[in-house]
């Protein structure tokens, strides 16, 4: 492993921490205030939990094998395997905020729109300053941590179409803005996840990189 991967190790583990204390919070408090908004985004917040912490793991085992003299094999076929499984997971939430956005269309419920937009600026405030701590220059990325970054911009992007749509649903009293934003959101992450699927794949069956991108 090269000195890059190692601070992207550390950054992941800050990203990893601060996600979880954020649910533990948002869980702890939804539960004392019977507030079903923040008990549901921070049971979400386990997923991204879930999903980054993936990522963490793989440099501890990428760093480990490294220095390993069993081992002659490629530990950069570790980081490119969590960020294949990675984008998996990202593609799996894609499509779950969709199916819950297109039943939300059909059947529409009662909004407590403040305390939704309190969770979502919330949300957006952690995973606006996740994305500043994974931040890398292109030449010293790697599929592993580009997975991490993808799946706090995409919770960010969620969360940002949630504010705007719930604040125009609130001003117009028209609810579907809110289900629109979000299938928007989920079919830009959905894009996404296939970018992050394609190249990790390629790095996995030594196939030559193409052109990178979102």
């Amino acid at each position: 492993m090269g000195t890059h991967q190692h601070k992207h190790e550390k950054k992941t583990m800050w990203v990893v921490l601060l996600t979880f204390v954020t649910m533990i919070v948002e869980i702890i408090f939804g539960l004392t205030t019977r507030s079903m908004a923040l008990l549901a985004d921070g049971i979400h917040m386990g997923s991204h939990v879930l999903a980054i912490g993936l990522s963490w793991v793989a440099y501890v085992i990428a760093r480990k094998v490294a220095g390993s003299k069993r081992f002659s094999g490629d530990s950069g076929k570790i980081l490119s395997l969590s960020g294949y499984t990675s984008g998996l997971l990202l593609l799996v939430f894609a499509f779950i905020i969709m199916a819950e956005a297109i039943d939300r269309f059909f059947n529409p419920e009662d909004i407590v729109y403040k305390e939704a937009i309190l969770v979502a600026i919330i949300g957006l405030f952690v995973n606006v300053a996740s994305a500043f701590l994974l931040h890398h220059k292109d030449e010293h990325s790697d599929h592993n941590i580009r997975a991490a970054y993808l799946h706090v911009i995409a919770d960010a992007l969620t969360s940002l179409s949630a504010i705007l749509g719930l604040t125009a649903a609130m001003i117009w009293d028209i609810p579907f803005i809110d289900t629109i934003a979000a299938i928007i959101s989920s079919l830009v992450i959905i894009r996404w996840s296939l970018g992050l699927l394609r190249d990790s794949g390629k790095s996995l069956l030594d196939m030559k990189e193409g052109r990178q991108g979102k």
